[in-house]
Order: C-alpha cells, then sequence, then structure tokens
C-alpha cells in the first residue's frame, strides 16, 4: 500500500500546487491525505476550498490549530467524516478527531491527529489520546498520525510513543520540511512534512509584513506570499499494518497561476 501526505497547504498559490499535483501524481498511491488548515487565505479551511481538494483526489484532509478560524468550519466537520481535527479537543468539540476509510480492495485505513501542548493553545493530552485510538483499532488495521506541534522535541516523544503501534507519524505546523525521515519499530516517522505554498515567504507570509512586525514592532496585516508554489510531503509505503519505507518529497510547479485563484 502507498500512501501520500500533503503537508500544510498554505494560501492560493499551496491550493493550486496540491490540486495540481493530487491530480498529477495522486493515481499512484491508494490513500491521499491532505493538510489543509492555512489553505484559506493562510487561516483555516473554507467549505470551497475543502472541496476543491476533494475533488483533486485527497481522501482525507486534516487541520490543526486554525481550524476553528473560518466560521464555517464547525458545520463542515460535523458534514463530513474525511474531514478530521484534533483528537485531543475536548469532548464535545465538533467533528472527527480520526476517521476510517475503506479502500477499494477492502482494506481499512484509519487517519488521526493531535495538537501538541507546547507553546499551543491548551489541550488535553495527546499521548492519552492516542494511547485511546491505538487501543480501540488494536492493530486490525494501518493508523496515520498528523502530528500538528510546534516544538520538535514534542513531535519526537509523540513518534517514539506510537513506535511499533502506527504506520507513521508525520510531523506538520511549522512549514519548514525537515530531513530526518527513518522507520522507528515498523513506524514512518518525519518531525515536519514541510509546507506546500511559496517557500520564498516567511512560512506562507509575504516577508515585507513579517519583517515589518520584527523591526518596528507595530500592527500590519500579514499577506499570503505570492509566485511559484512548492509541495512538500512524503510518501510512505506499507506492508500490513507497518510502514516499510518513507521518502520525501518536494515538487515546485512548472510556473506561477494565472492569478485567478481566491485567498478568501
Amino acid at each position: 500500500m502507498r500512501i501520500l501526505f500533503i503537508g500544510d497547504v498554505f494560501a492560493a498559490p499551496g491550493l493550486r500546487a496540491a490540486r495540481s499535483y493530487l491530480r498529477r501524481e495522486g493515481s499512484a498511491y491508494d490513500l491521499r491525505i491532505v493538510n489543509g488548515e492555512n489553505a484559506t487565505g493562510g487561516f483555516g479551511l473554507a467549505r470551497k476550498h475543502y472541496q476543491q481538494l476533494r475533488d483533486a483526489g485527497a481522501d482525507v484532509v486534516t487541520l490543526g490549530n486554525h481550524t476553528f478560524d473560518q466560521k464555517e468550519t464547525a458545520g463542515l466537520l460535523e458534514e463530513s467524516p474525511r474531514l478530521i481535527r484534533a483528537l485531543n479537543y475536548p469532548p464535545g468539540t465538533p467533528g472527527l478527531g480520526a476517521t476510517t476509510v475503506d479502500l477499494p480492495d477492502g482494506t481499512r485505513v484509519t487517519v488521526a491527529q493531535v495538537l501538541g501542548r507546547l507553546f499551543m493553545e491548551a489541550m488535553d493530552d495527546p499521548f492519552r489520546a492516542l494511547d485511546d485510538l491505538l487501543d480501540e483499532v488494536n492493530g486490525a488495521h494501518p493508523v496515520i498520525i498528523d502530528l500538528h506541534a510546534e516544538a520538535t522535541s514534542e513531535k519526537k516523544v509523540l513518534g517514539w510513543h506510537v513506535a511499533g503501534r502506527a504506520a507513521a507519524a508525520l510531523g506538520t505546523h511549522t512549514h519548514v520540511q525537515t530531513a530526518d525521515e527513518q522507520i522507528l519499530d515498523g513506524t514512518a516517522y518525519l518531525t515536519d512534512v514541510g509546507m506546500t505554498g511559496v517557500q520564498t515567504s516567511s512560512i506562507g507570509m509575504a516577508f515585507e509584513e513579517v519583517h515589518h512586525r520584527f523591526t518596528k514592532k507595530t500592527p500590519m496585516r500579514y499577506k499570503p506570499a505570492r509566485g511559484v508554489a512548492t509541495v512538500c510531503g512524503a510518501a510512505i509505503a506499507i506492508e500490513g499494518t507497518r510502514a516499510t519505507a518513507i521518502e520525501r518529497i518536494r515538487w515546485t510547479e512548472p510556473h506561477e497561476g494565472t492569478g485567478e485563484e481566491e485567498d478568501a
């Protein structure tokens, strides 16, 4: 089984590149997962952009700490089992923290996400949430986990915590692809799969406004960077319930888009 995971889609350029890559390469994979929490102007995921990712071939879309930045997302989470927020949100939060997909050959795969707690808003314990999920699955089929966290140390320990029990534990959120892909006791691990968007930017935003905030210490509204975008992600090979290989993906679109895409 081959799994594609595309990291943090950022604003219109990232959305454009992700859709292009899914249409170009998606058929080579049995399951396609996309982190789309920044697809709408860098903040959250609007209904139309979620649908664009699904129409392009994304089987599951994950979110993150910007889950509820768009007012329509709560309702969308209740409607679609293929859109998930973090598993360790408090009880009663709209939507699912994990979803199980039935593939055409009868194979089942569970996709889940947790939010880290270092330098992030307070959340329930991600370690306990993952233990509960993995105990429920009980090794019946592969589990792919999106580790949406700020601190490298926390992601590394979360990866170690699920090693041998999950098929993959892939970091998102920090938007810079790391080079530490490895297999830990049958679990594919990468600290951060990287951002899908304009790499000549401050993690997706145009340099000018971010520079102003750093140097002037006065407010200025961030603007998503424009230009040619790069898809960052990972490809995982799985046999049974364990990973046998992981490969980083970096694919730069041949040219900049038409400018017709919307950020709003």
